[in-house]
């Protein structure tokens, strides 16, 4: 049973994403919070399996709110909902923590499989919409003088096939195309993307294209 805490501004929005998530036998609502500090601490309370995480709330805010959730419970889960799918504030979400974003008018089946992806621990974002997102907003990444992707201890832990394969997650290939082009079996892989996230603390796909162009990797087109 995945457990979900819905957080949202919107008592409307929220009775909707309830009734569709409890007609599942799969999920439960453990909660409802109307801003980022009732979430903060229902999650503190609840520790559900995944946020369904608005961005703009009163006070506290999805993203800050994000920010705590992340840094105070490993096991929780963000999935961001926003109304854009190039809303600046979905990406400050990723950067916070979030294991992706959906816009509000997914359909149904979109809304449930990404909460069920999310808390399987995977990503929900397209590697290619991941890409796009981050080249319109890479001006938000800090500028480091003189940095060089070696440098940083996250990738020099990488043998130099599992930093390829980071580079070119971070171009927005996915493990189908990562296999074909690099003439490698998907199961493999998917076993270099496991490892990779292992070493470098990324604590799912959309962490490890944001490592790519934090490191600088990756550059935007």
């Amino acid at each position: 049973m995945t457990t979900v805490l819905l957080a949202d501004d919107q008592p409307l929005q929220r009775f909707g994403f309830r009734m569709l998530l409890e007609s599942q036998d799969d999920m439960t609502v453990v909660g409802e919070a109307a801003n980022g500090t009732e979430a903060v601490h229902l999650v503190a309370r609840h520790h559900p399996d995944v946020v369904l995480m608005d961005i703009r709330m009163p006070g506290l805010d999805g993203i800050e709110a994000t920010r705590r959730i992340i840094a105070s419970d490993a096991r929780t889960r963000i999935l961001i909902v926003t109304t854009f799918d190039l809303d600046e504030y979905a990406y400050d979400g990723l950067r916070a923590g979030a294991s992706g974003f959906l816009v509000k008018d997914a359909l149904p089946e979109e809304l449930l499989a990404g909460i069920r992806a999310v808390a399987a621990g995977d990503a929900v974002v397209a590697p290619t919409l991941t890409r796009r997102l981050l080249d319109a907003y890479v001006h938000h990444l800090p500028v480091v003088p003189g940095a060089r992707p070696t440098s940083d201890p996250r990738i020099t832990a990488l043998t130099e096939r599992e930093r390829e394969i980071l580079t070119v997650i971070g171009q927005g290939w996915s493990n189908t195309e990562i296999a074909a082009r690099l003439h490698l079996a998907e199961s493999t892989v998917k076993t270099h993307v496991t490892r990779i996230l292992a070493k470098t603390g990324a604590r799912d796909r959309v962490q490890a294209v944001i490592l790519a162009y934090d490191t600088r990797l990756v550059t935007p087109m």
